[in-house]
């Protein structure tokens, strides 16, 4: 029921943004009120959440323990994937979408809202984590390592570690010195960092709605789309929920982390097809799909765990 009642709720918000882009208000597209939207995102209101939930977050083994659970999970889907290809006649643009589409799970702008509804708010610094420690570096080093070989690479040869170079990232490098060296948040940065993160929510679901396209859904595309449904909201969840059990995590962190790596593709690989020159249509109709196919999934995952 709790699930239930998270999914309506977040359904209307990402509705919102789908509407946005069929309706067009004061003739601002889709794609352009993304662009604004995300980014102010990433510079100001997600730096700020990571800073309030790192500077309190309890970290340690357990940091590690997630970085595990998040880096077997891509890893193993993406290689599943890799070798799922071979039985598809694929161009390298379209291999291309299908491997980022398959192996990198939206755990920040749907699973920290589904993991803060479902389970309070505790359980941010777990898609923050899965999303820093793991998701992330690898979405910037073997995704774009696979955007170059798949994609046509017209140069942009920036340093591979050059995430790190980022508002999310030194927000969590400060928050991290300022937890382990636990000096405490003046009330009045408290009530900044909170209003400043009560933003983020929102504004990631309702960016999430401007990213899915109907257009995009192509029936020939139909049987690259079914595997990548099947490991993306089945195998990847339960293969994280199997190497978890051996792990120290108390039981509730382990189902906020099963549950986050459950989501949908993300939707920055976008991003990536556009640059590298993958099939974005591809992807897009894999991010649609994925995240009304969850809708479903993560219920039963829910219920599950």
């Amino acid at each position: 029921m709790i699930m239930t009642l998270t999914l309506i709720q977040m359904t209307l918000v990402i509705a919102c943004g789908a509407g946005w882009r069929i309706i067009k208000p004061a003739g601002l597209a889709a794609e352009q009120t993304r662009l604004v939207l995300t980014t102010v995102v990433y510079y100001v209101f997600l730096p700020a959440l990571v800073l309030d939930v790192l500077w309190s977050a309890k970290l340690g083994l357990q940091s590690i323990e997630f970085s595990l659970l998040g880096v077997s999970g891509i890893l193993v889907s993406l290689l599943l994937i890799w070798l799922l290809t071979y039985f598809f006649k694929l161009t390298r643009p379209q291999k291309g979408a299908i491997l980022l589409a398959t192996a990198f799970p939206n755990v920040t702008y749907l699973g920290l809202p589904v993991l803060e509804q479902a389970f309070g708010h505790w359980a941010r610094s777990v898609a923050i984590q899965l999303d820093l420690f793991a998701a992330a570096p690898l979405v910037f080093t073997v995704g774009i390592l696979i955007a170059r070989c798949y994609g046509e690479d017209k140069g942009d040869h920036r340093p591979m570690l050059s995430f790190l170079n980022t508002p999310p990232f030194w927000a969590a490098f400060v928050a991290v010195v300022l937890n382990l060296n636990q000096i405490p948040s003046p009330l009045w940065l408290d009530g900044v960092l909170n209003q400043l993160s009560a933003a983020v929510v929102p504004l990631m679901l309702f960016s999430l709605g401007l990213a899915l396209s109907w257009k995009t859904i192509r029936l020939d595309n139909l049987p690259y789309i079914v595997p990548i449904v099947v490991i993306q909201l089945l195998f990847m969840p339960l293969l994280v929920m199997q190497i978890a059990s051996y792990l120290t995590l108390s039981d509730e962190y382990k189902a906020a982390a099963v549950l986050d790596m459950a989501m949908p593709s993300m939707v920055l690989g976008i991003v990536f097809c556009d640059r590298y020159k993958l099939d974005s249509g591809l992807y897009a109709m894999a991010v649609t799909l994925t995240t009304l196919c969850s809708m479903l999934t993560l219920p039963i995952w829910f219920g599950l765990l």
